[in-house]
């Protein structure tokens, strides 16, 4: 089409950057000048004119002049800003749905992601928080999910990742337990080997926690394999999902973790910090009272999981 042939253009490159900048606000705000604008985005004043010229003949925004007041934002067009900036979808990561618990969450981000913009949402599973993280934060996903644990664990080392959606307590997992292969056993002891997910944050740091200084050997295993590796006797103990060990109905012996904090089992959702317009748009899309109503549905059997 001829209009975004013109995005290729310098000017259509600042139309793009606006265009990040006004998802940000809404109708009868005041947006920053030019000469803010310019300084903002590292863009000459005359190119940012221009690129204002093509938002607003293009009926993307619609901006009033209030004189000393500076400019306001009449109304803006969401589903063609997004169009100019490439948004056509909006994929997120979450984990592998092994749990009802995780089902219900899937299905009710699904449904509340259904948007007025007409911009389909879905959703890639993959395991590891590490794998789910680094994959937003290269911009290969829009938004992950993720324990707040793990969040706050990575945001340490990388401050640009951004939690932009929590859905409180027990949404992510009733809890952690550490299970054992032996039905007498209830604390981790020397000479024991002990399965360890590396991809996930929660779990990694978390059997770290229950060995203490125990002399233990650390054995890799994918998180959908530790469960098996217990029960058949090939590792003593791990950490594991409580919800996972109730939906399986697994009769294997478990004991809570000691010292452990609530934000293991909080749901968030994440984003890279760097992207403002995908942070503004995903806290207008998800209704976090629908998302737990749908989740707590699909968990008492009343919903079918649909994700």
């Amino acid at each position: 089409m001829e209009y975004f042939d013109k995005l290729l253009s310098k000017n259509g490159q600042a139309a793009i950057a606006l265009s990040r900048v006004f998802l940000c606000y809404e109708s009868g705000e005041r947006v920053p000048t030019i000469s803010e604008l310019s300084e903002r985005l590292n863009i000459a004043r005359g190119t940012i004119q221009n690129g204002m010229r093509t938002l607003e003949s293009s009926d993307a925004i619609t901006l009033e002049n209030r004189g000393h007041l500076g400019s306001f934002l009449r109304q803006k067009n969401t589903v063609l800003l997004l169009q100019i900036i490439g948004v056509n979808g909006i994929v997120g990561a979450m984990p592998l749905p092994y749990s009802k618990k995780y089902e219900g969450l899937a299905t009710g981000l699904i449904s509340s992601l259904e948007n007025q913009y007409g911009i389909p949402a879905a959703l890639s599973f993959m395991r590891g928080a590490k794998n789910r993280i680094s994959m937003v934060m290269e911009n290969r996903y829009d938004f992950a999910i993720v324990s707040k644990y793990a969040a706050e664990e990575y945001q340490k080392k990388d401050p640009d990742m951004r939690i932009v959606v929590e859905f409180g307590n027990g949404t992510y997992c009733s809890s952690h337990v550490i299970i054992f292969h032996d039905p007498d056993a209830d604390v981790i002891q020397d000479g024991m080997k002990i399965g360890i997910d590396r991809s996930s944050i929660d779990q990694e740091n978390m059997v770290r926690l229950a060995c203490g200084d125990k002399e233990v050997q650390l054995v890799p295993v994918e998180y959908n394999s530790l469960l098996g590796r217990v029960m058949s006797g090939e590792i003593d103990a791990t950490v594991w999902n409580l919800d996972e060990v109730k939906d399986r109905m697994a009769k294997i012996n478990y004991r809570k973790i000691s010292e452990m904090h609530d934000s293991d089992t909080n749901a968030v959702m994440i984003v890279n910090a760097a992207r403002e317009e995908m942070v503004s748009i995903l806290k207008k899309m998800v209704s976090v009272d629908d998302v737990l109503t749908t989740q707590k549905m699909v968990e008492n059997g009343t919903l079918t999981p649909s994700y």
